[in-house]
């Protein structure tokens, strides 16, 4: 029998003693593709700004952000995931801002298996689940959830037709799609579909055709500051029915665009865009506050927004996933990134700013009716509407 000398197995025991306690002290990296720029702007940088704020160490981890701008472009979305990927190693990427942009990720981080939390509101960007969403979760409130509570609004204020506008691309035709079911069970009837592109200047010939229509409300299915453009020419063209937009609004930048011209609008929005109007026992109003709190210290009173709360929820879904993956591997491995991706699953009843998460293997939302409030546009400001 050959033995090993007491010296070089004291070196051995070393040697596995400094390597162990440098896998644990591996960063975790997380790889963020926002819009910070381009006409999903004022929805990417309150994101942007909201990664900031984000911890730098988790369960004893340090924490590495590398955050890129895709521009509001599909591709370059896509091209920031494969980078993140490839070059940068991540194990989590967070983003995109946008439907179609995140929708276009998808393929990226399935083949590559990392997991991925979308500040995208779609559900075509984890629904149906299969194979490749199986990576893929995200924190805005799905359209039919918001679809129901306008519908609702709708009915329940004697609306009988509606008109509806939305942009030419995955957002705008999913708000149809889940729009026309919540409509059905209304009893409300779409008398006229109008889309236009994101960079359009005018809607002119789209709101003609609306407003031909004679609908008693219309639904302007937009995002951003670009969404102000049909109702400016609504306003424009005499249009003194109800009109409705999507919680894509739910900015103050959409306040300063439509200025006057979006006054009395209805939008369902999650309850952290009215957080000091709700009641003392909502569910809602601790974690919502104090992500409020926290973005204000650092950019002033009033500068939060609903979408970098949406930035600020996938922050606590990794925080709360990443003490649960490390039992498991350490970062910078595939088996890290699966045990994420497994934790993220297992997420129960969690606070945040937009809603309580309670994530499944075939729920990669998690959110309830306690995720959304209606809100009105009243002298500029947003009024909660109990």
């Amino acid at each position: 029998m050959i033995r090993t000398p007491r010296s070089l197995l004291k070196t051995l025991f070393a040697t596995a003693a400094m390597l162990a306690a440098g896998a644990a002290l591996a960063d975790i990296t997380v790889g963020v593709t926002v819009s910070a720029t381009g006409p999903a702007a004022s929805l990417g940088i309150p994101e942007k700004n909201t990664i900031e704020l984000m911890p730098k160490t988790i369960a004893g981890q340090n924490v590495k952000y590398v955050v890129l701008d895709d521009a509001s472009d599909t591709t370059k979305a896509v091209g920031n995931t494969r980078r993140l990927i490839t070059e940068d190693k991540v194990d989590v990427i967070l983003g995109s801002t946008t439907t179609p942009n995140s929708l276009a990720m998808i393929d990226a981080v399935s083949e590559a298996q990392v997991p991925m939390i979308s500040m995208a509101a779609s559900a075509r960007i984890i629904e149906p689940m299969d194979a490749k969403k199986r990576w893929v979760f995200k924190t805005p409130q799905n359209d039919i959830m918001m679809s129901l509570a306008i519908a609702a609004h709708m009915a329940d204020a004697k609306v009988k037709t509606v008109g509806f506008i939305g942009f030419a691309d995955a957002y705008g035709e999913g708000w149809f799609n889940e729009f026309s079911k919540a409509a059905g069970l209304k009893g409300l009837q779409i008398v006229a579909s109008e889309r236009y592109a994101r960079t359009d200047n005018s809607v002119t010939a789209q709101v003609l055709k609306l407003t031909g229509a004679k609908p008693d409300a219309i639904l302007i299915a937009g995002s951003g500051t670009p969404a102000a453009l049909p109702q400016s020419a609504l306003v424009e063209r005499g249009y003194t029915g109800k009109v409705y937009q999507t919680h894509g609004v739910a900015n103050n930048d959409f306040l300063r665009v439509g200025g006057k011209s979006v006054e009395g609008t209805f939008l369902p929005a999650g309850p952290v865009l009215v957080v000091d109007q709700l009641p003392a026992n909502h569910p809602l109003k601790k974690s919502a506050q104090a992500y409020v709190a926290k973005y204000e210290a650092a950019h002033g009173k009033g500068s939060v927004s609903t979408f970098g709360a949406h930035a600020w929820d996938a922050g606590l879904l990794m925080t709360a996933a990443v003490p649960v993956a490390l039992k498991k591997a350490q970062p910078g491995t595939p088996a890290f990134r699966a045990a994420l991706r497994d934790a993220l699953e297992q997420v129960k009843e969690m606070p945040g700013a937009h809603g309580i998460f309670s994530m499944s293997a075939s729920d990669h939302l998690g959110l309830d009716q306690r995720a959304r409030v209606m809100v009105k546009i009243e002298n500029g400001a947003w009024k909660y509407q109990p």
